[in-house]
């Protein structure tokens, strides 16, 4: 399926701003900044002026949060938008309840806490946004994440990511059986975006610290409807010319 662009232009302005870089961008304020979030239950608020709040928009990593307090702007990451940040592009710092800085390994044990799936999950989101797509949550068509070429504002999103996964764990009861998978490709194919599995494999590495990570690997299956009218094969009678259908 290729890009659906929303408008003329959309695509010149993705090519002119390519999301590397604006993430690249982010990534410098942030650490320049110093910027610390404060863990929140499931999710992580930050404090932002008007340059970082535009590239966190420009990067869609978390969303604006209205408060209150006219003169500050907040922002609200998932667990993964969060863990990305401190983690991953290390440039973020998460401070806990108890207002001191969490170092990776207890963010991390935080975050599982909170979603057991969490190592799973989280390896599926960085593993797409380390190739440069824009990961949203899908919860509305009933997936894990969504995935854009650039920002929403510009393109629709291409796949429906469904997260799964090798071990034991609650991710495995899903596309089981051939209702599931067909009611899930129907739902996908109604939106206009195509159904991507991601099966995440720990190789028996456990997920004691995010050190673990590096040895977790990722297999993608696109899974599709087959249309017996788009795959028919035109054939030409012998005799005639006329084409068989």
């Amino acid at each position: 399926m290729m890009p659906r662009w929303k408008g003329k232009g959309s695509q010149a302005k993705a090519n002119a701003d390519p999301m590397s870089k604006i993430v690249s961008q982010l990534q410098s304020s942030l650490i320049q900044s110093e910027t610390q979030g404060l863990l929140s239950s499931c999710s992580v608020l930050v404090e932002v002026d008007a340059e970082l709040a535009d590239l966190l928009n420009r990067s869609c990593f978390g969303r604006p949060r209205i408060t209150a307090q006219e003169d500050k702007q907040w922002f609200q990451l998932d667990m993964e938008e969060a863990f990305y940040l401190c983690f991953s592009l290390k440039c973020l710092k998460v401070i806990g309840e108890d207002g001191y800085i969490k170092s990776n390994e207890e963010l991390w044990d935080y975050l599982k806490s909170k979603k057991p799936v969490f190592p799973v999950s989280y390896k599926v989101y960085s593993h797409l946004r380390h190739k440069n797509w824009v990961v949203r949550s899908g919860l509305q068509y009933g997936v894990d994440f969504v995935a854009y070429c650039h920002h929403p504002a510009l393109v629709h999103s291409e796949y429906a990511v469904l997260v799964l996964s090798e071990g034991d764990n609650d991710l495995n009861g899903r596309l089981r059986v051939w209702s599931d998978v067909h009611c899930t490709v129907r739902l996908c194919g109604s939106v206009a975006k195509t159904l991507l599995t991601v099966i995440v494999n720990s190789n028996n590495q456990g997920a004691n610290s995010p050190s673990c990570l590096e040895h977790y690997t990722v297999e993608e299956q696109t899974i599709t409807r087959w249309n017996p009218e788009r795959s028919r094969e035109d054939q030409t009678g012998p005799k005639n010319g006329t084409k068989k259908v």
